[in-house]
């Protein structure tokens, strides 16, 4: 009898195909709006293979009606979505996609970084409504990310290919972490900083740490506060990293620079959220892994890491 996998999103048939040989393969037939609750709730109950998206959240709830489940692989790095603990008293697997986006969201994560010092979303916005008049002396002047200091929070994949990429702008690197990474310092001359000397000497402050328990509102008004008029906030992690109220007042007091979003606490950001009418931010709709190359990439892991699993075969990328 042929397993049952049930896929949250509507994916490209090329990254879905080789399952449909063996398996049976239902999916939510919409690409931009996420699977209802209810709906995911009642294909769990008879799936054997959940492939899941960052927005689906996957509790205790929904996996103890799930008797059937032997795989949940999700479509990011980052799985707070889904109840580890849970599924590891059931003895599900439950699988990631790292490595494969590293360089594209460090690209993504470097663009937008020099999206918001040069205000080019800003000028661009104005350029199409026929705001712009005239060149000006100081029209849309910005900052400069040429021999400046960039504080990287979470220096993982991701943060270290940030950081190689700062060095052909003969940035200064410093970087927070949990752990040291001596061979990088001695390797590439990135210094290892506390958070509030990071934050202090910053012009450039990026996030790359996972969502923990430990991440979760680590920057708040007091962070913000550390922080050089002049400098710029970047996030690419979790928006659940920051509080979002003590940074959109940072930016409204002008007390740092800009800040440029590619992440939120709640996604999508809703249209009347502050921080979306201040001049000051440039936001992105979470797309720091998204190239074509690389979501392909990621859903191959997936779907392998599903076909082991149901094949009896261990997976790569296993978090449980």
């Amino acid at each position: 009898m042929k397993k049952r996998i049930y896929i949250t999103r509507r994916l490209p048939e090329e990254a879905v195909a080789p399952l449909r040989d063996k398996h049976e393969v239902r999916m939510w037939e919409e690409e931009a709006k996420g699977v209802p609750r209810d709906v995911l709730v009642e294909e769990a109950a008879s799936a054997h293979a959940l492939w899941t998206m960052l927005s689906d959240t996957v509790d205790r709830e929904l996996i103890e009606q799930a008797p059937n489940l032997e795989v949940i692989s999700n479509l990011a790095v980052g799985y707070n979505n889904i109840d580890i603990e849970a599924a590891k008293e059931r003895g599900i697997i439950v699988t990631n996609t790292p490595d494969v986006l590293t360089e594209t969201t460090a690209d993504l994560a470097f663009g937008l970084m020099m999206m918001t010092a040069r205000r080019l979303g800003e000028a661009e916005r104005d350029l199409r409504a026929g705001e712009w008049k005239s060149w000006t002396p100081m029209g849309y002047v910005g900052m400069d990310l040429y021999r400046a200091k960039l504080g990287i929070i979470g220096m993982g994949r991701i943060g270290e290919a940030v950081a190689r990429r700062a060095r052909g702008f003969d940035m200064d690197v410093l970087y927070h972490n949990r752990t040291r990474r001596h061979e990088s310092e001695s390797m590439h001359g990135f210094v290892y900083a506390e958070l509030d000397e990071l934050l202090e000497q910053s012009d450039f402050v990026i996030v790359l740490a996972p969502l923990t328990e430990e991440t979760r509102g680590m920057l708040g008004a007091e962070q913000f506060a550390k922080m050089k008029p002049t400098a710029s906030f970047i996030n690419v992690a979790r928006g659940e990293i920051i509080d979002e109220t003590a940074l959109y007042e940072a930016l409204n007091e002008q007390r740092i620079w800009a800040a440029g979003l590619d992440v939120y606490a709640q996604e999508p950001i809703a249209m009347d959220h502050p921080l979306l009418r201040l001049p000051n931010v440039t936001t992105l709709p979470h797309i720091g892994s998204a190239s074509i190359k690389t979501r392909l990439a990621m859903m191959t892991l997936n779907r392998e890491a599903i076909m082991n699993v149901l094949d009896g075969v261990e997976p790569k990328n296993r978090l449980t």
